[in-house]
């Protein structure tokens, strides 16, 4: 699973970056084989002068379409950043819960001596 952070707005911080893809390994570890790549946007509506503007959307590219989208915004960007994973997580889940679910197994097939006219 490929994570690519990006941002705007802000300059991104180690600890930042940290927290951001710890975060998101934990939440998607469970279905990792079945995503491709992970694209986070990090960013800050209204620059130093604060307020309610942080913003992280995550999309989540799966093995088969369509695409995760998630958002959330708030003021503390780490508590965004975590509502944001956590949520990914439990969507990505449900999809591949019900990618599971539609695959139908194959029926049984009779066998071969069932078809064979030629001994009459």
């Amino acid at each position: 699973m490929r994570i690519e952070i990006k941002i705007r707005g802000f300059t991104l911080t180690a600890p930042l970056l940290e927290h951001t893809e710890r975060r998101l390994r934990f939440a998607l570890t469970r279905t990792s084989d079945r995503i491709k790549r992970v694209v986070v946007r990090l960013g800050d509506h209204n620059g130093p002068r604060g307020g309610a503007d942080k913003f992280c959307k995550i999309q989540v590219i799966l093995e088969h379409p369509p695409s995760i989208f998630i958002e959330d915004a708030g003021v503390d960007l780490y508590a965004v950043i975590d509502r944001a994973a956590e949520r990914a997580g439990r969507n990505v889940a449900k999809r591949v819960e019900r990618l599971r679910a539609d695959v139908r197994p194959a029926m049984p097939q009779p066998p071969a001596e069932a078809f064979d006219v030629s001994n009459n």
